[in-house]
């Protein structure tokens, strides 16, 4: 149970690492899905007949998800991490069945949605939950291993989705997820012993706030899901939700200086290193996704790899995430310094980056993974030590207020980001296949329009590193609720 207020004191080894563990289930289990459902869609639409509805499919998870982040965390400082996290993953399970038995897309679309409500507070309450029991200055162990964990598992879910569509089928997609849930739940409720905040006697939920950021990032959502695919860029109902989005903004703005209890605290713009930090893994996060979405398509194609050997090629950007986080966080442990590591983070992403565009027909494979290992050693070395400059910029009380905000506004703006790659790269394809009008021509053509791609994400890399350069020095916390 959680009882008590936070220890000054670090806790035992032992007693992190179990805490660790119960906390990497919960994060494996909020990952996995965001990719592993992509394979699944052209056989769910093939199967239920919902070709129209088919971007909901994807538009009920976002909204689910996006809208609750800042929320959970609000909550969950009042409240305390744990009942959160069973009701996170209570609802990401039940949706997962709901989805799983699914007679027809209605059902699935409603099944997407809870999901949704239980994925927005798994990622935020595991990374809360982490500042609870661990000061600053040795999160950086545990911090780096969970976002690793994220990234890892996004980019294992399509090779997993795409073995189980091949296999027992699509429903397994959402099959898999129920006794993932089960035993996430299991490991918080045996294992998770979390310090319970003091409650404030004036704590209230901000009502009007939380409404109009749902419905700000609402707008959003469907923006990105639907701008470009199911309506024009510039038809009514896309700018119709632009400005439904920069209203609902405005006025969320105005409410959040008034209330009492704001879900947005206006203070956190404040404080540069919420900012920054925000910013550079908004950045991250877009070139990362860009390389996920498009690289196992492009290697298949413009270099003739199987679908197999596809998949086996992203393995070395995984492993890099992996190993780039763990030595990041032991060395801040040991050292306190931290700043460099996200800098030099977005410069080795955008190296990669720069040469993942020279890619041409007959590079060897061993090449291929060096360039991706870069990436996955930048993005390893950035974006756990983000979480934890953020965490780490305010008091204990309001960590959970800061980390869902700075992953919703991460969220956003790689939403944002992807769904401008994606145009711009359709775009291209579209102009490339006019001007050269062969039909065996899609190959070369796909390469050719994905390399300046690459080349203009490489900058978002740079900018990530330019805001990180721009992060304040502050000491990392050496007891949990020092500063």
């Amino acid at each position: 149970m959680e009882s008590g207020a936070p220890d000054s004191a670090s806790p035992a080894v032992r007693d992190v690492v179990v805490l660790f563990c119960s906390l990497a289930a919960v994060m494996l289990l909020a990952s996995l899905n965001q990719t592993v459902f992509a394979p699944a869609l052209p056989s769910i639409v093939a199967d239920l007949d919902g070709l129209d509805a088919m971007p909901w499919v994807i538009a009920a998870f976002l909204l689910g998800s996006v809208v609750t982040m800042p929320l959970y965390g609000k909550v969950s400082d009042v409240f305390g991490r744990r009942p959160l996290l069973l009701v996170a993953i209570g609802l990401f399970t039940a949706g997962s069945a709901v989805g799983a038995l699914a007679p027809g897309m209605a059902w699935l679309i409603a099944g997407r949605a809870l999901q949704g409500l239980g994925a927005g507070g798994l990622v935020i309450l595991s990374q809360a939950a982490i500042a609870d029991v661990v000061p600053a200055r040795e999160r950086g162990r545990y911090q780096g291993i969970m976002s690793s964990v994220f990234a890892v598992a996004s980019i294992a879910g399509p090779l997993v989705g795409g073995w189980l569509v091949e296999g027992p089928g699509w429903r397994w997609t959402f099959w898999m997820n129920v006794p993932l849930g089960v035993l996430a739940a299991a490991a918080v409720v045996l294992l998770l012993r979390l310090p319970r905040p003091a409650r404030p006697p004036d704590a209230r939920v901000d009502v009007a706030g939380t409404l109009l950021l749902a419905v700000a990032t609402t707008a959003v959502a469907l923006f990105t899901v639907w701008g470009g695919s199911a309506y024009a860029w510039g038809s009514p109902q896309i700018l119709a939700l632009i400005a439904t989005a920069v209203a609902a903004a405005a006025a969320l703005v105005l409410v959040e200086r008034r209330v009492r209890d704001p879900l947005l605290p206006p203070w956190l713009f404040r404080e540069r290193n919420f900012v920054l930090p925000t910013f550079a893994a908004l950045c991250l996060g877009v070139a990362m996704f860009g390389v996920v979405g498009y690289l196992p398509t492009f290697l298949q194609l413009s270099l003739g790899y199987g679908a197999a050997e596809a998949g086996a090629l992203m393995i070395p950007m995984a492993a890099c995430m992996l190993v780039g986080s763990i030595v990041s966080g032991q060395i801040v442990a040991r050292t306190g310094a931290y700043r460099w590591f996200p800098i030099c983070g977005g410069l080795l992403v955008a190296l990669g980056l720069l040469l993942l565009s020279t890619l041409r027909p007959g590079v060897p494979a061993a090449l291929i993974c060096v360039y991706e290992g870069l990436i996955g050693v930048g993005i390893g070395f950035s974006l756990g030590l983000l979480v934890l400059i953020v965490q780490n910029a305010f008091p204990h009380a309001v960590v959970g207020t800061a980390t869902g905000a700075t992953s919703l506004f991460r969220q956003i703006g790689g939403m944002l980001g992807i769904a401008v790659v994606g145009s711009v790269f359709t775009t291209r394809v579209a102009m490339l296949l006019a001007e050269r009008g062969e039909r065996d021509a899609v190959a070369d053509v796909y390469g050719d329009a994905l390399a300046p791609v690459y080349a203009v994400l490489a900058l978002l890399g740079v900018a990530a590193s330019v805001a990180s350069w721009f992060v304040r020095r502050a000491p990392l916390a050496e007891t949990v609720g020092g500063r």
